[in-house]
């Protein structure tokens, strides 16, 4: 792909700098940029959902199914005049994906987006994982409330909320000095001097207290050794980043209800607890917008969070997750094959209920190290093997499941034109062999498939279809969250001023590390981003 000229792109970034320091003007240009991508696909509700091939009053409210933007294909449909007979397999289809030899480096994201990115998903894409060993899952189900809630955190229902904080409710501790410090935390200990949470098992066995917690998910095939090092969150997502991302969620939960405490004495537990959960929603929420998003965005501009510019908008409506956005966030060739820690290389594997990896070197050296790591770039044949077993072949049996439509369906109802050859899709030789090796045209091409085999731009972290669809769902999705309606964003009832002031003062990751970790440890590089890093 032809890259732009270099004064054109310095010229573009001093006039979007002039515009960012112009508040009303930036004000005006982020609704609008906003509004702009976010009507690329057309708002909620769907008239489908994944129960059934036809609208239902249960298919419009019942939201254990997951949505979905488009029609099954029919169980009959005629396929178009193929000399091939039937889909390719599963097998065939996940060697698309394949990583051989060495990663092909993403030149803008490092390892640290990888983990946030997999850690903030898992909260609200949450396939039904409620199956019994043994048996198959529903995956057009999901057991997710739909919000950006921090389940991964706190846990998917009440039940899962209670166990891990120090005086759940219905009884609140006695109002004395001694246990005043208790109150609204989350259950924590103390390892090599930093603040972990409270381990889940004994003896290899969950801990009563913590019976309504999801165990790790493959929990029956983890050791004791494994089992004894697991944490006591709201999530059974068991890989070192993701674990990583609640401990550093956990410390400043109880830094702010330890300020709320000193604040309002006079709250109970309860409260101090809800109103710390609240803040730190709203503060996810806002480093989503202003970080995670930014650096998706291939642009200079910088989106803000301003969720009272969108409440009369068409597409302000109650969140659905879709199992097209569930299938399009499996960014599994980010992942490296190996991640360098505390002087050794970990396998995927080795990061896997690798407790001990985290604490042995600290919060800040692994946020440090990640920073530094370079991702992998999102496309095919950049999957490490392991991946491709675990994730990848799930993924194409997923779509299939759900008899979406084709890639160029989803085109064509996101705005894009229909692509018409393969190479047209890739200028990859390989990707085109490997297409065309399976499918007759690309009319035939899967949605998960033909998402990852597109060109990306050179400023570009995602394929350009995904980038539509995540524009769409990440905006429309993250700015109608409750906690962001104008009648709810506000300091009486909801966050209090201490809480504005701490939602007012983050805007990175990097702000959440540099408050909850040691002074003598706190890293200087912290980003999803690449270090010297610059726009072509």
């Amino acid at each position: 792909m032809r890259r732009r000229p270099r004064l054109l792109t310095r010229l573009e970034d001093a006039v979007l700098g002039l515009v960012q320091r112009i508040r009303p003007l930036e004000r005006l240009i982020n609704r609008l940029a906003i509004n702009a991508l976010v009507a690329r696909v057309p708002p909620r509700p769907n008239p489908l959902s994944t129960m059934a091939p036809y609208t239902s009053w249960a298919s419009l409210t019942d939201r254990t199914w997951s949505g979905r933007h488009l029609p099954p294909v029919a169980p009959n449909a005629a396929r178009p005049a193929t000399t091939k007979e039937g889909p390719p397999t599963i097998d065939a289809v996940a060697q698309l994906f394949a990583r051989d030899g060495e990663m092909i480096l993403c030149p803008k994201s490092t390892m640290l987006f990888t983990c946030f990115a997999q850690w903030f998903t898992d909260g609200f894409l949450r396939t039904d994982r409620t199956a019994a060993p043994g048996q198959l899952r529903n995956t057009r189900k999901n057991e997710s409330s739909h919000e950006i809630d921090l389940a991964q955190l706190y846990g998917l229902s009440t039940p899962m909320t209670n166990p891990p904080r120090t005086s759940p409710p219905p009884t609140d501790p006695p109002m004395t000095q001694q246990l005043r410090a208790d109150r609204g935390l989350l259950k924590s200990q103390p390892i090599n001097g930093e603040e972990y949470p409270e381990y889940l098992c004994r003896d290899g066995q969950v801990k009563p207290e913590f019976d309504h917690l999801l165990p790790a998910f493959g929990f029956e095939h983890l050791t004791v050794e494994q089992k004894n090092a697991l944490f006591a969150v709201g999530s059974d997502t068991r890989n070192l980043g993701f674990i990583a991302f609640n401990v550093l969620f956990l410390r400043e939960h109880n830094r702010i209800a330890r300020l709320l405490d000193q604040e309002y004495p006079e709250w109970d537990s309860d409260r101090i607890f809800a109103t710390t959960r609240n803040i730190l929603i709203a503060v996810l929420i806002k480093i989503v917008v202003e970080e995670y998003i930014n650096h998706i965005n291939p642009s200079p501009f910088r989106f803000r969070l301003a969720p009272e510019s969108f409440t009369k908008e068409r597409w302000y409506r109650t969140n659905w997750m879709a199992i097209e956005f569930n299938l399009l966030y499996r960014w599994h060739s980010l992942v490296p094959s190996t991640f360098e820690l505390g002087g050794r290389k970990l396998t995927i594997e080795e990061s896997l209920s690798n407790t001990g990896a985290l604490t042995s070197i600290g919060l800040g050296a692994f946020m440090t190290a990640a920073s530094n790591e370079p991702a992998g770039r999102i496309g095919l044949f950049n999957t490490d093997p392991v991946l491709v077993e675990m994730a990848e072949k799930p993924s194409i049996e997923q779509g299939r499941v759900a008899a979406l439509r084709s890639y160029n369906d989803y085109r064509s109802y996101c705005g894009h034109p229909r692509v018409k050859s393969f190479r047209e899709l890739s200028s990859d030789p390989r990707v085109q062999d490997g297409l065309a090796a399976l499918y007759d045209s690309v009319d035939d091409i899967e949605f998960y498939v033909g998402l990852f085999a597109e060109d990306s731009g050179p400023n570009d972290v995602l394929p350009p279809l995904v980038m539509t669809m995540v524009a769409f769902d990440a905006f429309s999705q993250a700015l109608t969250n409750p906690l962001a309606a104008p009648r709810i964003f506000n300091e009486e009832k909801t966050f209090s001023a201490v809480g504005l002031e701490i939602i007012k003062n983050t805007e990175r990751i990097s702000d959440l590390v540099h408050r909850n970790v040691p002074q003598s440890t706190e890293p200087s590089f912290i980003s999803l981003t690449r270090r010297g890093y610059r726009r072509v």
